[in-house]
């Protein structure tokens, strides 16, 4: 059986259990392109539709239910419907929604995230994307210079000024040490993203060689501290101490995009690291599944922030509703306890994956870090490091295999992309992390059964 058969086979079981998914996709394709309100969540041959969910689990409009640990693309380091957070939220929008003035809810998230992630002065906005446009409009600001840094593969929003070099195809992008600042989106001016130089995440030499052509012109550099986008891949051994050390040389601003790592570790990037950035932005799972983010900062770029100086508004921003959420998710829920043994719980799937895998023989980088990281086959055994590596050994035949099989047998093992990460939420569960590696041990076992070799051949010399 040929890998075109098995992937044919896969697609038919989970076609079979989501006929209603299929109905409400054809009729939202008539509305909206691809039938879905986000390209992320696009998948063959057509995404699943939710209709509940609650703890661990989710339930799709067919009512087959989920072990998730996709969580909301990683939103949802509470798991869903948190019952402490159900329960606060329930009696406080009854206060209203949005106000348009701030609140004594202002003051206190204020307090705790300057608090917990170890910067001087903040500001609210409502999504990521938001955030690190804020973030680079300071680094301009402070130091009156042009040009932004970013790495090749990482993902800063979906805003005109970062989307550049995000999953660029490598024939575009040009030498992996010198990439090119290829647009990633249509329509996006290129007076705009020629102001965005890209360079290799993990070397050094790729970093220098931009600080040697343009350093006295780069505003600023940000980065995901764990890249989260292009698989799960962490800075190599001492590359965030190098990127701290030539942005000081140069007077650059280092901005850590904590958008997915602020709700990762308990203290986010800077705790685990230990690794001080300029600026920080935070949102996602901190926000316990209600939109915010925030950007913080060092006070001398911070002040820059006002009337004729650095503009930042928004009718949302520090709305009650997304502000008291979040106040309740890092006091109540995100506690530095309860994420540990959720760590701990992701330490044991990854491992417990990373056995399977290797006990059959079959070609995987296993890499995980607080409450996430990802199983990615691959064509031989190899490390990723950074985006040329992932498009170069993923197999993307055998994670369509894995990840479809796995859906179907009733589990979400990491959102559902080759390219993406599983999170372990504070109220999943032991039960819940065996039953995915009882799970993976079952469609690896059914993918040797069924063609095993075609899938997964091991390219010696690729």
């Amino acid at each position: 059986m040929g890998v075109i058969d098995i992937i044919n086979n896969v697609k038919g079981d989970y076609v079979n259990k989501t006929r209603k998914s299929e109905q409400l996709y054809n009729e939202l394709a008539k509305y909206t392109p691809y039938g879905v309100h986000s390209n992320w969540r696009i998948w063959d041959p057509y995404p699943l539709f939710m209709s509940r969910a609650k703890g661990s689990r989710i339930w799709d409009v067919d009512g087959n239910e989920y072990v998730d640990f996709c969580m909301a693309f990683g939103a949802l380091a509470t798991g869903h419907a948190h019952p402490v957070l159900i329960d606060e939220i329930s009696s406080f929008i009854g206060n209203g929604t949005i106000y348009g003035f701030e609140t004594e809810y202002s003051v206190k998230l204020s307090r705790i995230l300057i608090d917990r992630f170890s910067m001087d002065m903040v500001r609210f906005s409502n999504t990521g994307g938001e955030a690190t446009e804020l973030a680079t409009r300071l680094a301009r600001a402070y130091t009156g210079r042009k040009y932004i840094l970013k790495f090749e593969g990482h993902y800063h929003g979906s805003r005109d000024t970062l989307m550049v070099g995000l999953k660029p195809i490598p024939a575009r992008a040009g030498h992996p040490k010198t990439p090119r600042s290829v647009p990633a989106s249509w329509g996006v001016p290129e007076d705009i993203y020629r102001t965005v130089l890209v360079a290799q995440w993990n070397d050094e030499e790729s970093v220098e060689e931009v600080f040697r052509r343009y350093g006295d012109e780069i505003a600023g550099v940000i980065l995901e501290p764990i890249a989260m986008n292009m698989g799960f891949i962490p800075p190599k051994k001492g590359f965030l101490e190098f990127l701290r050390r030539i942005t000081n040389e140069y007077g650059s601003v280092l901005i850590f995009d904590e958008v997915k790592t602020s709700g990762k570790f308990y203290g986010g990037a800077e705790e685990y690291f230990g690794v001080k950035p300029d600026i920080k932005v935070v949102s996602k799972a901190i926000g316990g599944g209600f939109p915010f983010s925030a950007v913080l900062g060092k006070r001398d770029i911070m002040e820059l922030v006002g009337p004729n100086k650095v503009a930042h508004g928004g009718t949302f921003n520090s709305n009650p509703l997304s502000v008291y959420a979040t106040y309740v998710t890092l006091t109540r829920i995100l506690t530095r306890d309860d994420m540990s043994k959720a760590s701990a719980l992701s330490e044991e799937i990854g491992k417990a994956l990373n056995d399977i895998l290797s006990d059959n023989k079959i070609p995987a980088y296993v890499v995980y870090a607080g409450l996430s990281g990802g199983a990615y086959l691959t064509r031989s055994k190899a490390e990723l490091h950074n985006w040329r590596d992932f498009v170069k050994y993923v197999n993307l035949d055998a994670m369509y295999i894995y990840l479809t099989s796995m859906v179907s047998k009733g589990v979400i093992p990491q959102c559902i992309a080759p390219d993406e990460q599983w999170t372990v939420s504070v109220q999943h569960t032991k039960e819940d992390a065996d039953k995915l590696v009882e799970t993976a041990k079952q469609v690896i076992d059914l993918l040797k059964q069924s063609g095993y070799g075609e899938v997964f051949k091991i390219e010696e010399a690729f």
